[in-house]
Protein backbone atom coordinates (compact mmCIF):
# COMPACT_ATOMS: atom_id res chain seq x y z
CA UNK A 1 0.00 0.00 0.00
CA UNK A 2 1.16 3.30 -0.62
CA UNK A 3 2.64 5.61 1.92
CA UNK A 4 0.02 8.55 1.00
CA UNK A 5 -3.07 6.09 1.18
CA UNK A 6 -1.72 4.70 4.52
CA UNK A 7 -1.21 8.33 5.72
CA UNK A 8 -5.23 8.72 4.62
CA UNK A 9 -6.48 5.67 6.53
CA UNK A 10 -4.66 6.94 9.27
CA UNK A 11 -5.72 10.03 9.56
CA UNK A 12 -9.36 8.41 9.35
CA UNK A 13 -8.95 5.93 11.51
CA UNK A 14 -8.13 8.60 14.54
CA UNK A 15 -10.62 10.86 13.59
CA UNK A 16 -13.54 8.91 13.64
CA UNK A 17 -13.78 8.05 16.97
CA UNK A 18 -14.49 11.82 17.77
CA UNK A 19 -17.43 12.33 14.82
CA UNK A 20 -20.86 11.40 17.30
CA UNK A 21 -19.00 14.46 19.40
CA UNK A 22 -19.62 16.30 16.46
CA UNK A 23 -23.55 15.35 15.72
CA UNK A 24 -24.65 19.35 17.56
CA UNK A 25 -25.08 20.69 14.36
CA UNK A 26 -26.47 24.63 14.10
CA UNK A 27 -30.03 25.85 13.44
CA UNK A 28 -31.52 25.06 10.31
CA UNK A 29 -32.64 29.08 9.95
CA UNK A 30 -31.66 32.12 11.99
CA UNK A 31 -34.68 33.50 10.55
CA UNK A 32 -37.01 33.37 13.20
CA UNK A 33 -34.14 35.01 15.22
CA UNK A 34 -33.73 37.57 13.11
CA UNK A 35 -37.60 38.73 12.72
CA UNK A 36 -37.50 39.21 16.76
CA UNK A 37 -34.29 41.14 17.29
CA UNK A 38 -33.77 43.18 13.97
CA UNK A 39 -36.41 45.59 14.48
CA UNK A 40 -34.22 47.10 17.28
CA UNK A 41 -31.24 46.79 15.06
CA UNK A 42 -30.49 51.00 13.72
CA UNK A 43 -28.25 52.79 11.32
CA UNK A 44 -26.73 55.51 12.29
CA UNK A 45 -25.11 58.75 10.11
CA UNK A 46 -23.18 61.33 11.44
CA UNK A 47 -21.53 64.44 10.37
CA UNK A 48 -18.55 66.20 11.83
CA UNK A 49 -16.44 69.24 11.20
CA UNK A 50 -12.81 68.52 11.00
CA UNK A 51 -10.08 70.98 10.13
CA UNK A 52 -8.23 70.90 7.01
CA UNK A 53 -4.65 70.77 6.88
CA UNK A 54 -2.91 73.95 7.12
CA UNK A 55 -1.42 75.29 3.86
CA UNK A 56 -0.19 78.29 5.20
CA UNK A 57 2.07 76.69 7.47
CA UNK A 58 5.04 77.41 5.18
CA UNK A 59 4.46 81.25 4.52
CA UNK A 60 6.12 83.87 6.75
CA UNK A 61 3.51 85.02 9.70
CA UNK A 62 2.72 88.25 7.62
CA UNK A 63 1.17 86.00 4.76
CA UNK A 64 -0.34 83.66 7.10
CA UNK A 65 -2.60 86.08 8.78
CA UNK A 66 -3.86 87.65 5.32
CA UNK A 67 -4.71 84.20 4.36
CA UNK A 68 -5.89 82.45 7.58
CA UNK A 69 -9.54 84.16 7.59
CA UNK A 70 -10.15 82.52 4.40
CA UNK A 71 -9.93 79.01 5.53
CA UNK A 72 -12.80 76.54 6.07
CA UNK A 73 -13.20 73.83 7.72
CA UNK A 74 -14.93 70.90 6.18
CA UNK A 75 -17.22 68.55 6.78
CA UNK A 76 -16.90 64.49 7.42
CA UNK A 77 -19.66 62.27 6.74
CA UNK A 78 -19.95 58.90 9.05
CA UNK A 79 -21.98 55.45 9.26
CA UNK A 80 -22.37 53.53 11.66
CA UNK A 81 -24.71 51.16 13.54
CA UNK A 82 -26.48 50.56 16.89
CA UNK A 83 -28.99 49.22 18.59
CA UNK A 84 -31.89 50.02 21.18
CA UNK A 85 -32.13 49.52 24.60
CA UNK A 86 -34.97 51.15 25.69
CA UNK A 87 -38.76 51.87 24.43
CA UNK A 88 -38.24 55.27 25.23
CA UNK A 89 -35.47 56.04 22.78
CA UNK A 90 -31.91 54.80 24.14
CA UNK A 91 -29.62 53.16 21.85
CA UNK A 92 -26.02 52.20 22.14
CA UNK A 93 -23.32 52.19 20.23
CA UNK A 94 -19.65 52.81 19.76
CA UNK A 95 -18.22 55.68 20.59
CA UNK A 96 -15.67 55.99 17.79
CA UNK A 97 -19.33 56.25 15.63
CA UNK A 98 -20.84 59.56 17.38
CA UNK A 99 -18.12 60.65 20.10
CA UNK A 100 -16.78 63.65 17.98
CA UNK A 101 -20.46 64.09 15.73
CA UNK A 102 -21.65 67.58 15.25
CA UNK A 103 -25.12 66.01 13.99
CA UNK A 104 -26.61 62.63 14.73
CA UNK A 105 -29.06 60.97 12.62
CA UNK A 106 -30.72 57.35 13.78
CA UNK A 107 -32.47 55.02 10.52
CA UNK A 108 -35.05 52.50 12.33
CA UNK A 109 -35.62 49.09 10.50
CA UNK A 110 -38.86 50.96 8.79
CA UNK A 111 -37.12 54.20 7.42
CA UNK A 112 -38.12 56.20 9.95
CA UNK A 113 -35.59 58.88 10.58
CA UNK A 114 -34.78 60.28 13.84
CA UNK A 115 -32.41 63.28 14.95
CA UNK A 116 -30.29 61.79 18.10
CA UNK A 117 -28.03 63.20 21.06
CA UNK A 118 -25.58 62.39 22.86
CA UNK A 119 -26.35 61.05 26.10
CA UNK A 120 -22.91 60.43 27.20
CA UNK A 121 -19.80 58.41 26.16
CA UNK A 122 -16.72 56.42 26.99
CA UNK A 123 -13.63 56.84 25.28
CA UNK A 124 -11.48 54.24 27.13
CA UNK A 125 -13.70 51.51 26.43
CA UNK A 126 -15.15 52.56 23.19
CA UNK A 127 -18.99 52.54 24.38
CA UNK A 128 -21.43 55.56 23.77
CA UNK A 129 -25.12 56.14 24.49
CA UNK A 130 -27.49 58.26 22.61
CA UNK A 131 -30.89 59.01 22.53
CA UNK A 132 -34.23 59.67 20.09
CA UNK A 133 -37.49 60.91 20.76
CA UNK A 134 -39.74 58.33 19.21
CA UNK A 135 -43.74 59.25 18.52
CA UNK A 136 -44.11 55.11 19.68
CA UNK A 137 -42.47 53.26 21.82
CA UNK A 138 -39.85 51.30 20.13
CA UNK A 139 -38.51 47.47 19.96
CA UNK A 140 -35.90 46.97 22.46
CA UNK A 141 -33.51 43.89 22.66
CA UNK A 142 -32.56 42.43 25.99
CA UNK A 143 -29.23 41.71 27.47
CA UNK A 144 -27.17 38.55 27.51
CA UNK A 145 -24.45 37.07 29.70
CA UNK A 146 -21.28 37.08 27.50
CA UNK A 147 -19.70 35.73 30.33
CA UNK A 148 -21.82 31.80 29.45
CA UNK A 149 -20.71 31.98 25.79
CA UNK A 150 -17.81 29.39 25.14
CA UNK A 151 -15.47 29.33 21.71
CA UNK A 152 -17.81 27.40 19.19
CA UNK A 153 -21.03 29.10 20.52
CA UNK A 154 -23.20 30.01 17.27
CA UNK A 155 -23.50 34.21 17.14
CA UNK A 156 -25.33 36.62 14.77
CA UNK A 157 -23.80 39.43 14.36
CA UNK A 158 -26.30 42.73 12.37
CA UNK A 159 -25.55 46.43 11.54
CA UNK A 160 -25.00 48.86 8.78
CA UNK A 161 -21.96 47.08 6.64
CA UNK A 162 -20.75 49.70 3.98
CA UNK A 163 -23.56 52.04 4.78
CA UNK A 164 -25.78 49.32 2.67
CA UNK A 165 -28.59 49.08 5.80
CA UNK A 166 -29.99 46.60 7.97
CA UNK A 167 -27.80 43.32 7.32
CA UNK A 168 -26.73 40.23 9.07
CA UNK A 169 -23.65 37.23 9.51
CA UNK A 170 -23.86 34.39 11.45
CA UNK A 171 -20.61 33.16 12.70
CA UNK A 172 -19.05 31.24 15.84
CA UNK A 173 -16.96 32.56 18.82
CA UNK A 174 -13.53 32.07 17.85
CA UNK A 175 -12.21 32.86 20.87
CA UNK A 176 -12.24 34.65 24.33
CA UNK A 177 -10.38 37.34 25.90
CA UNK A 178 -8.50 39.36 23.14
CA UNK A 179 -6.59 42.30 24.40
CA UNK A 180 -6.10 44.44 21.51
CA UNK A 181 -3.43 47.00 23.24
CA UNK A 182 -5.92 49.74 23.00
CA UNK A 183 -8.16 50.94 26.02
CA UNK A 184 -5.43 50.49 28.68
CA UNK A 185 -5.68 47.13 29.22
CA UNK A 186 -9.34 46.85 30.63
CA UNK A 187 -10.62 45.75 27.11
CA UNK A 188 -11.49 42.09 26.55
CA UNK A 189 -12.70 41.08 23.15
CA UNK A 190 -14.73 38.36 21.89
CA UNK A 191 -13.35 37.01 18.56
CA UNK A 192 -15.91 36.41 16.04
CA UNK A 193 -15.79 34.85 12.50
CA UNK A 194 -19.24 35.99 11.68
CA UNK A 195 -18.58 38.81 9.20
CA UNK A 196 -18.26 42.18 10.11
CA UNK A 197 -16.69 45.23 7.93
CA UNK A 198 -16.53 48.82 8.26
CA UNK A 199 -20.03 50.30 8.82
CA UNK A 200 -20.75 47.84 11.28
CA UNK A 201 -19.24 49.44 14.29
CA UNK A 202 -21.70 49.63 17.36
CA UNK A 203 -23.74 46.76 16.38
CA UNK A 204 -24.86 43.95 18.36
CA UNK A 205 -23.88 40.52 18.47
CA UNK A 206 -26.28 38.14 19.44
CA UNK A 207 -26.34 34.72 21.00
CA UNK A 208 -28.65 31.84 19.84
CA UNK A 209 -31.72 33.10 22.08
CA UNK A 210 -31.59 36.60 20.33
CA UNK A 211 -30.09 38.36 23.64
CA UNK A 212 -26.90 40.68 22.86
CA UNK A 213 -23.64 39.36 23.88
CA UNK A 214 -21.75 41.59 22.73
CA UNK A 215 -20.89 45.13 20.48
CA UNK A 216 -19.35 44.82 17.41
CA UNK A 217 -16.12 46.90 17.41
CA UNK A 218 -12.94 46.18 15.34
CA UNK A 219 -11.59 44.17 12.48
CA UNK A 220 -8.31 42.57 11.62
CA UNK A 221 -8.09 43.21 8.10
CA UNK A 222 -5.50 43.39 5.64
CA UNK A 223 -7.47 44.83 2.76
CA UNK A 224 -10.10 46.92 4.89
CA UNK A 225 -12.79 43.97 4.24
CA UNK A 226 -13.67 41.15 6.38
CA UNK A 227 -11.15 38.15 6.69
CA UNK A 228 -13.29 36.35 9.29
CA UNK A 229 -11.58 37.73 11.97
CA UNK A 230 -13.80 40.34 14.03
CA UNK A 231 -13.63 41.96 17.46
CA UNK A 232 -16.70 42.59 19.79
CA UNK A 233 -16.95 44.05 23.67
CA UNK A 234 -18.70 41.56 25.80
CA UNK A 235 -22.15 42.70 26.84
CA UNK A 236 -20.63 41.56 30.40
CA UNK A 237 -18.71 45.29 29.96
CA UNK A 238 -20.92 47.41 27.46
CA UNK A 239 -23.95 47.01 30.23
CA UNK A 240 -21.90 48.11 32.69
CA UNK A 241 -20.48 51.19 30.92
CA UNK A 242 -24.13 52.09 29.85
CA UNK A 243 -26.00 51.72 33.09
CA UNK A 244 -23.37 54.67 34.13
CA UNK A 245 -23.47 56.93 30.51
CA UNK A 246 -26.99 56.64 31.49
CA UNK A 247 -26.66 58.10 34.66
CA UNK A 248 -23.87 60.45 35.24
CA UNK A 249 -22.68 61.38 31.40
CA UNK A 250 -19.30 59.50 31.40
CA UNK A 251 -17.09 57.05 33.49
CA UNK A 252 -14.42 57.89 36.45
CA UNK A 253 -12.14 55.14 37.19
CA UNK A 254 -9.63 54.77 40.28
CA UNK A 255 -5.81 56.04 39.68
CA UNK A 256 -3.36 54.24 41.21
CA UNK A 257 -0.11 56.10 39.42
CA UNK A 258 1.88 53.41 38.85
CA UNK A 259 3.88 51.65 35.76
CA UNK A 260 2.83 47.66 35.94
CA UNK A 261 4.17 44.89 33.62
CA UNK A 262 3.53 40.69 33.50
CA UNK A 263 5.33 39.07 36.36
CA UNK A 264 6.22 35.07 35.26
CA UNK A 265 6.80 32.31 37.01
CA UNK A 266 9.90 29.88 36.17
CA UNK A 267 7.85 28.30 33.25
CA UNK A 268 6.85 32.51 31.81
CA UNK A 269 3.34 32.32 33.01
CA UNK A 270 2.48 35.55 34.24
CA UNK A 271 1.58 35.33 37.95
CA UNK A 272 1.21 38.98 39.33
CA UNK A 273 1.67 42.43 38.69
CA UNK A 274 4.84 43.85 39.14
CA UNK A 275 5.43 47.89 39.86
CA UNK A 276 7.79 49.34 37.36
CA UNK A 277 7.53 53.16 38.04
CA UNK A 278 5.79 55.26 40.17
CA UNK A 279 4.30 58.96 39.20
CA UNK A 280 5.29 61.19 41.79
CA UNK A 281 3.11 62.84 43.98
CA UNK A 282 0.30 60.13 43.02
CA UNK A 283 -1.74 57.87 44.36
CA UNK A 284 0.59 55.21 44.93
CA UNK A 285 3.45 57.66 46.07
CA UNK A 286 1.79 58.62 48.51
CA UNK A 287 0.87 55.51 49.93
CA UNK A 288 4.44 53.93 49.81
CA UNK A 289 4.49 52.07 46.69
CA UNK A 290 8.15 51.64 45.43
CA UNK A 291 9.35 50.40 42.06
CA UNK A 292 10.25 46.75 42.44
CA UNK A 293 7.00 45.77 44.16
CA UNK A 294 4.96 43.41 43.08
CA UNK A 295 0.78 43.21 43.61
CA UNK A 296 -0.43 39.84 44.29
CA UNK A 297 -4.20 41.03 45.16
CA UNK A 298 -6.57 44.34 45.10
CA UNK A 299 -9.62 44.29 47.25
CA UNK A 300 -9.14 40.69 47.56
CA UNK A 301 -9.16 39.67 44.12
CA UNK A 302 -5.78 37.96 42.83
CA UNK A 303 -3.73 39.61 40.61
CA UNK A 304 -2.18 37.42 37.72
CA UNK A 305 -0.91 39.88 35.09
CA UNK A 306 -0.63 43.89 34.56
CA UNK A 307 -4.31 43.87 33.08
CA UNK A 308 -5.60 42.31 35.83
CA UNK A 309 -4.53 44.62 38.31
CA UNK A 310 -5.57 47.71 35.30
CA UNK A 311 -8.86 46.11 35.63
CA UNK A 312 -9.38 45.84 39.56
CA UNK A 313 -7.78 49.44 39.88
CA UNK A 314 -10.03 51.10 37.66
CA UNK A 315 -13.30 49.04 38.56
CA UNK A 316 -12.67 51.16 42.10
CA UNK A 317 -14.14 54.73 41.87
CA UNK A 318 -11.64 57.73 42.89
CA UNK A 319 -11.67 58.85 46.17
CA UNK A 320 -12.27 55.47 47.48
CA UNK A 321 -9.84 53.09 49.43
CA UNK A 322 -8.09 49.90 47.13
CA UNK A 323 -6.68 47.20 50.05
CA UNK A 324 -3.36 46.11 47.93
CA UNK A 325 -1.35 43.20 48.75
CA UNK A 326 2.04 43.64 47.65
CA UNK A 327 4.95 41.38 47.64
CA UNK A 328 8.48 43.02 48.75
CA UNK A 329 11.73 41.20 48.97
CA UNK A 330 9.75 37.94 49.25
CA UNK A 331 7.43 39.49 52.15
CA UNK A 332 3.50 40.53 51.24
CA UNK A 333 2.28 43.53 53.18
CA UNK A 334 -1.23 45.64 53.01
CA UNK A 335 -1.11 48.81 51.97
CA UNK A 336 -4.57 50.50 51.73
CA UNK A 337 -4.79 53.26 48.90
CA UNK A 338 -7.02 55.76 48.34
CA UNK A 339 -7.20 56.24 44.91
CA UNK A 340 -7.25 59.51 42.57
CA UNK A 341 -9.09 59.87 39.11
CA UNK A 342 -7.93 58.33 36.33
CA UNK A 343 -6.70 60.60 33.21
CA UNK A 344 -8.16 60.11 29.90
CA UNK A 345 -5.41 57.74 28.26
CA UNK A 346 -5.70 54.90 26.65
CA UNK A 347 -2.57 53.64 26.84
CA UNK A 348 -0.65 52.69 30.56
CA UNK A 349 -2.22 52.26 34.38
Amino acid sequence: MPLPTRRLLLAAALLSPALPALARSGPDSFAPLVKQVLPSVVNIATTETVAQRDPLAMLPPQLQRQFRERQQKRQVMGAGSGFIIDPGGIIVTNNHVVGNADTIVVSLSDGTQLPARLVGADELTDIAVIKVIPSARLPAVSWGDSRALEVGDWVVAAGNPFGLGGSVTAGIVSARGRDLGGAGGVDDFIQIDAPINPGNSGGPLFNADGKVVGMNTAIYSPSGGSVGIGFSIPSEVVSRVVAELRSNGRIERGYLGVGLTDVPNENGVSMAAGITDIVPRGPGARSGLRPGDVIVRVNGQTVESARDAIKAITAVPPGAVAHLVVRRQARETTLDVTLGRRPVIKEGE
